[in-house]
């Protein structure tokens, strides 16, 4: 698909500066640019790649004033990365303009199926399942009984949806993903074994909810594990049983939640966070990278490090941390001295 630069600005509201008839098929980065391509503009760093691209179009601000000439035509708008984002999100609606039954697949006589639907091979639609208009459901993605999906929600190749899940509208489920697979509950025996406690809950995703590839949300024991509406979770996740994850939090990849934990809206999970299990975090919690949680923390705060403590705490700590080794040095010197002060002494 081509797109000629007038046609982007106006979908953009923007101005052309330059030939507003070049066209582009595709995006690239601006210090990559190549002819045929759109890239952008946002930060000041990397102005200097401008003078030099091959990209025929850039989206720039539009009380950004070039240093020198430049040979690609300009696009100014009040965002380039909204702009950017805008045009990516169009681009890539327009790829997914699927529809239809693909064969083989199969759809249980029972399973209820919206208009405008796309299921790919090899797919399995469940018993009861109720599969809302405009969804796609890819090659290879297995969804079970009574599961409900709602409107316009995608579930990549080889998603796993395990029975009576919910999903909600505008999701989007990448490949890999496990919802709704066993909680992690064993009881413990007098002969030192373990006996397996039924999972009976199920997993409930609410509108708007994006899941990474190979990530896993565990269904409860009873009741439901429920991601709410606008959560957004990185690739390689596990979500336990019974956990909540509040509105509009996003979790990086590699993060563990253990068990009955709840997580509070707008929050922001770094790389590798470990949380332990029946502790609640407050609303707007940041924690970073590799932290490992064992306590609840109060909405609003900030903390790092494992155990994780708040954040400038966590700061005054690591400046020691690094200076241990010139402050064993003065520890051993202190010793030496305090040695010759107590010998001279007691030759007094």
């Amino acid at each position: 698909m081509e797109f000629k630069a007038i046609n982007i600005a106006d979908f953009l509201y923007g101005t052309v500066e330059g030939d507003e008839n070049i066209s582009v098929s595709n995006v690239s980065r601006i210090e990559e640019g190549k002819p045929g391509t759109l890239a952008f503009l946002a930060n000041p760093k990397y102005e200097k790649f401008l003078y030099e691209t091959e990209a025929s179009i850039v989206l720039v601000s539009r009380n950004f004033v070039p240093e020198r000439p430049v040979s690609c035509t300009l696009i100014r708008v009040d965002d380039p990365y909204q702009s950017i984002a805008s045009l990516l999100e169009m681009y890539q609606q327009a790829k997914m303009q699927k529809s239809g039954i693909e064969q083989p697949s199969y759809i249980d006589s029972s399973a209820t199926i919206g208009d405008g639907i796309y299921v790919g091979a090899f797919a399995y639609v469940g018993a009861k399942a109720i599969v809302g208009k405009q969804a796609k459901i890819y090659p290879q993605v297995f969804i079970g009984s009574n599961v409900k999906i709602g409107s316009n929600t995608i579930i990549y190749a080889g998603a796993k949806i395990y029975d009576d899940t919910v999903i909600g509208d505008n999701c989007i489920i990448h490949a890999g993903v496990v919802i709704g697979s066993d909680g992690f509950g064993f009881a413990p025996t007098e002969d030192g074994s373990y006996k397996k406690v039924p999972q009976v809950g199920n997993v409930i995703i609410e509108d708007d909810v994006e899941i990474g590839a190979n990530t896993t949300i565990d269904c409860s024991t009873m009741g439901s594990t429920i991601i709410r509406k606008g959560a957004k979770l990185d690739n390689l996740i596990q979500v336990a049983h019974n956990c909540e994850v509040g509105e509009n939090t996003v979790m990086a990849a590699l993060t563990g939640i253990a068990g009955s934990t709840k997580v509070g809206k707008n929050c922001m999970f770094a790389g590798q966070v470990g949380i332990a299990g029946h502790i609640t975090i407050g609303d707007g919690v940041k924690i970073g990278a590799m932290a490992g949680v064992s306590n609840s923390i109060k909405a609003g705060k900030t903390v790092l490090g494992a155990p994780a403590m708040d954040h400038d705490r966590a700061l005054k700590t690591y400046v020691v941390y690094r200076r241990l080794p010139e402050m064993r040095d003065q520890l051993i010197e202190l010793q030496k001295e305090i040695k010759e002060l107590k010998s001279k002494l007691n030759e007094e």
